[in-house]
């Protein structure tokens, strides 16, 4: 059958389904086709918090939308063109989402009245006209995967279980996505298993003829690659970003990577990702809880190791201690708060950034901390690499901060050219028997480099290095117990100059005012970047003049902020919070900031943030 073949310039897709289902693996699939076809993309994995949720209800659904377009992007999009529901469950939890004239394919074998009682429908959705705004598509997917696969001796259960197979060979259809990758992952998932191997393929390959043969299709779509600059692309998601970005710190520092780690959702998969990595220097040691996790890697950092602890906000909590001895001992120690939806277990498996103010301030006593946030998915990479050179410049640990999206969510990295990355060995030189104690014989752990301040790290068992090391105050320059009040006045703003001085050695921050006019100046952190760089576009396409910037570097600021903040009339500060940074910025450079909040565990929406630009510039 000869189809009709229209041509898009960008489309958003979401599937959803049981927790069982195997959405997050078939968005995966038709995001790595997407990225080795040439779109630009960004994606959101959207997980349920219950482990073992029961089947066919709210709580298990599972989603995983993706954006992707022949032109730059900034965002997994605000809204589906195209919703996959499995089940009801995943047609209930979505559908609010779905545009009116958007596609519905829907899975018409799960709508028993058993299944439609369990989430609430009185009424069967697909046949009491609710739906008659959608163009819908009804598929019996599971039945269809069945038939494909009567002739194979593969059980019924698991045949079922292959329908996550059939709707992404008729998507793969629909939208032009290459198949081969797929098929090459399958044969390397499951070759040790043929039985399995060929249901699946099997499967995929019916969805695409089913695509191609129903006349409930009659167009297929074309999205063609985006122009992007010249070079080796990857997709990557953030936490492997990151990962990679810590070994990178490893082999430019040349120092052994110590990850001391507890899992904790949703920051475990960097644990996963460096236990890879043991060719590398990377050592990485599973802890009986947080505590020992930090307290590990700051004994490693005591021992000359690049060291690293990973968790979430809560862990966060029981690091605290450790982070405050860490700042005391003045050793280099990297912690990285994936953050999720809080207080307490809160929503685990959503993204919030509501850890900034206790990434500053969460300790007992002043103890300043040097704290990095990433931007996107791929930044996180160069994150982990400033982290670390902050760190081991100024021996201080450093708080870098990602969060739940970013964890999770995946774009095209272009990789770099390894020459371009900093020589991080020349920002440190360990302590030796011959060049520490500098003046007379005794070695003085606390005497510190003029410029940075930072102290002498010294390797343990060095003869001649011998010095006291604790949580309890110490004398300057000599390193001994001290509780003179003067002397801990002095290590106490001596610790913060330290910290204050790397905003000498940071890049002033860079605003994005293309007509030089904008008198609204939309300040982001974190992860909301593309949200507010997208919002912006909108903005400027509707004929305003907006002016937009992005910190990094949380603490400290850069030193151009002020003036910055204080050139514009307006500063619009969006936050996945209720209001951390404006509430900085307001303190520290009395600037009257509008505060744009939302806690509802879910990134900004592009849409939304436009509409807050537009009642600022009305209000103006």
């Amino acid at each position: 059958m000869t189809k009709q073949v229209q041509e898009l310039d960008h489309v958003i897709i979401r599937f959803a389904g049981d927790s069982g289902d195997g959405m997050q693996l078939t968005g995966d699939r038709f995001t790595q086709e997407t990225a080795v076809f040439g779109n630009d993309l960004s994606t959101l994995p959207n997980f349920p918090a219950e482990i073992r949720a029961p089947a066919g209800t709210l709580p298990g659904v599972s989603s995983f939308q993706l954006h992707f377009a022949d032109h730059d992007i900034l965002t997994p999009g605000d809204a589906p063109d195209v919703l996959v529901a499995m089940n009801p469950a995943a047609l209930k939890a979505n559908l609010k989402d779905l545009p009116r004239g958007a596609d519905l394919i829907v899975n018409t074998d799960e709508f028993t009245k058993r299944n439609l009682t369990k989430v609430g429908y009185g009424t069967n959705p697909l046949e009491d006209g609710s739906l008659d705004g959608y163009k819908l598509h009804p598929v019996p997917l599971t039945s269809l995967t069945v038939k494909a696969l009567e002739d194979q001796n593969v059980p019924r259960k698991d045949a079922e279980r292959s329908k996550n197979m059939f709707a992404l060979g008729l998507l793969s259809w629909l939208y032009g996505r290459p198949a081969e990758g797929t098929l090459s992952f399958l044969e390397a998932k499951f070759g040790k298993k043929p039985e399995i191997f060929k249901a699946n393929v099997t499967a995929f390959q019916a969805g695409w003829n089913y695509g191609e043969t129903t006349e409930d299709f009659a167009v297929r779509y074309e999205v063609k690659p985006a122009t992007i600059a010249p070079g080796k692309y990857r997709n990557i998601i953030g936490n492997t970003a990151l990962s990679y970005g810590l070994v990178a710190a490893g082999q430019l520092t040349k120092l052994p990577i110590f990850l001391g780690s507890y899992p904790i959702t949703p920051a475990s998969d960097i644990l996963h990702e460096l236990a890879k990595h043991k060719k590398f220097g990377v050592r990485t040691f599973q802890a009986e809880d947080e505590i020992s996790a930090a307290g590990a890697a700051l004994g490693a950092a005591f021992g000359g190791a690049l060291a690293i602890t990973t968790t979430s906000g809560p862990g966060m909590l029981l690091k605290a201690e450790t982070v405050g001895l860490a700042v005391s001992m003045e050793l280099p120690l990297i912690i990285i708060d994936v953050q999720r939806a809080g207080p307490s277990t809160g929503m685990p498996t959503k993204t919030e950034q509501a850890d900034l103010l206790m990434a500053l301030y969460g300790r007992n006593g002043e103890s300043p901390v040097p704290v990095v946030a990433a931007a996107t998915p791929s930044d996180c990479f160069f994150a982990a690499i400033e982290a670390a050179r902050i760190a081991v410049t100024y021996r201080t640990p450093v708080i870098l901060l990602s969060d739940g999206y970013l964890a999770n969510g995946s774009e095209p990295w272009r990789i770099p050219d390894v020459a371009t990355l900093p020589d991080l060995s020349k920002d440190f030189a360990f302590a030796t028997a011959e060049t520490a104690p500098m003046d007379g014989t005794d070695f003085l752990p606390f005497r510190r480099d003029p410029v940075t301040l930072a102290r002498p790290w010294a390797i343990p068992g060095t003869p001649g290095l011998e010095h006291r090391i604790g949580g309890i105050e110490k004398a300057d320059g000599a390193g001994t117990i001290s509780y003179d009040p003067d002397n801990h006045d002095l290590m106490v703003r001596t610790r913060q100059a330290k910290i204050d001085g790397i905003a000498s050695m940071i890049p002033p921050l860079e605003v994005d005012d293309p007509s030089g006019e904008a008198r609204l100046l939309v300040l982001g952190w974190g992860s909301t970047y593309g949200s507010i760089g997208a919002a912006v576009r909108r903005a400027r396409q509707e004929g305003h003049a907006v002016a937009q910037a992005h910190l990094r570097h949380m603490n400290p600021f850069p030193t151009n902020l002020g003036d910055i903040l204080r050139s514009y009339d307006k500063v619009l500060v969006p936050e996945m919070n209720l209001g951390q940074l404006a509430l900085l910025l307001r303190g520290k450079f009395l600037v009257d900031v509008v505060s744009y909040n939302r806690v509802n565990g879910l990134p900004f929406r592009a849409a939304e943030l436009a509409e807050a630009i537009e009642e600022v510039l009305a209000h103006e």
